[in-house]
């Protein structure tokens, strides 16, 4: 098959598996019944979803590495079963302690070994130019995925219950992520396509086989020899670009899950409407559009230029949201973050193969996307807890915005080549 077509059906499969993944993205909707039907708290409601961000972050970081090492199909299908299996077990029961193991570990785990697998897999059939766009396809449909699935998961639980729809999304998806799967694969390496070359042909020398995997490596990449292309996650642990990544990301994760995993409490509270599923699916449209979006121009402009200006549209954004007080005000806001909220997943994966190449991006991704994680922790937590001590959001909407333009300042901060010997 043609490697084009190839690295495009991998992709759309990747974006498909994200597609169902992004269950986690509604968890509002499920959190808002929990509190209506069944008396938790906002902060009880929002500890499944705390913990599931918390693993999927977690679970980046062996589900990459594994990628790296035996491929994408078998972590993606081993996710497929650990979302969906998640799932299906959340439907058997009303307690806190066992949903925060179903959903928030079992499920994480899933998500996070899905998610691993789907990006690497694709970027590498690509050049780099290309980098950025392909990342923000493939993870716009973790992003999309709210638009269908929060109206869906509404009304599942309005003719089910919230067990029926645990139970019925956890079948759809276990069999649309085993499924999907199966079409992911990374291309052959020079050294790779040689051999099989060299097999093939037993009129072919081991020294032309030998030139010829020379002459195809410097093809790959801009970077010159001399220079450090594929890092280990030990080397990149070594280089200061690694942390400033993390914390950029770390903060604007923050804003951005704290108002995904709070917006339909949000839209009731400040405007008093009850739809704010609504909210959620027009995030959601935002959040994939943020993706790609940021994908291309980071492609144009630079990274860290487009970093620039998500960080301060999300942190002005955040500033504003406590004055948003009817539905069209609340839904700027939504469409804001998540253009902003969306930037960050694919402006951060293409960042790190910039920065320290593709040959190990699973797992130096992973280590990356750990700063998502803890944003997923900080972020629900706090308006949770603020909310229930004040009945407002106002002073986690602050703490938002400052970390937004902090994370806006430390941009400057990052630069594309690093010398070798901080590294070795």
């Amino acid at each position: 098959m043609n490697k084009n077509i190839r690295g495009w059906i991998v992709t759309f499969s990747g974006t498909g598996i994200n597609l169902a993944l992004g269950v986690l993205y509604t968890w509002s909707v499920f959190a808002a019944a929990l509190t209506e039907q069944l008396g938790w708290t906002k902060t009880a409601a929002s500890l499944p979803y705390t913990i599931a961000c918390a693993v999927f972050a977690i679970m980046m970081v062996p589900g990459g590495r594994l990628q790296d090492r035996f491929g994408p199909r078998w972590v993606a299908t081993a996710g497929g079963i650990f979302a969906g299996g998640g799932l299906l077990l959340s439907s058997l029961t009303n307690s806190l302690f066992i949903l925060t193991i179903t959903f928030g570990l079992i499920a994480g785990i899933g998500i996070g070994l899905g998610y691993s697998a789907a990006t690497p897999a694709a970027v590498k059939w690509f050049p780099p130019e290309k980098k950025g766009l392909i990342s923000g396809i493939v993870v716009a449909g973790f992003g999309l995925a709210s638009l269908y699935i929060a109206p869906m998961t509404n009304a599942f639980i309005g003719n089910f219950g919230i067990k029926g729809a645990f139970r019925i999304e956890g079948l759809i998806f276990l069999v649309a992520i085993v499924c999907l799967s199966q079409l992911l694969a990374t291309p052959l390496t020079p050294a790779q396509s040689s051999s099989k070359t060299k097999n093939s042909s037993s009129s072919t020398s081991q020294t032309a086989a030998s030139q010829t995997a020379s002459t195809v490596q410097p093809s790959l990449s801009p970077v010159s020899p001399a220079s450090k292309t594929d890092f280990t996650w030990q080397e990149m642990l070594k280089d200061p670009r690694f942390y400033v990544l993390w914390l950029m990301f770390a903060f604007g994760a923050t804003a951005g899950l704290m108002i995904i995993g709070q917006l339909s409490t949000i839209t009731k509270l400040q405007t008093g409407i009850a739809w704010g599923y609504a909210m959620v699916a027009l995030l959601a449209i935002f959040n994939a559009g943020g993706r790609v979006l940021a994908g291309w121009l980071s492609d144009r402009i630079g990274r860290s230029w487009t970093m620039r200006i998500f960080f301060c549209l999300q942190g002005f954004n955040m500033l504003a949201f406590a004055l948003y007080t009817n539905p069209a005000l609340i839904a700027l806001g939504a469409v804001i973050t998540g253009l902003s909220y969306g930037s960050l997943l694919s402006l951060f994966p293409s960042a790190t193969y910039d920065f320290f190449g593709t040959k190990n991006g699973g797992v130096n991704y992973g280590l990356v996307f750990t700063a998502w994680g803890v944003g997923g922790v900080i972020g629900p937590l706090m308006a949770g807890k603020v909310v229930d001590l004040t009945n407002s959001y106002f002073y986690a909407y602050l703490i938002a915005a400052t970390l937004c333009l902090v994370a806006a300042l430390l941009t400057i901060f990052l630069r594309k080549k690093a010398s070798l010997e901080n590294v070795s």
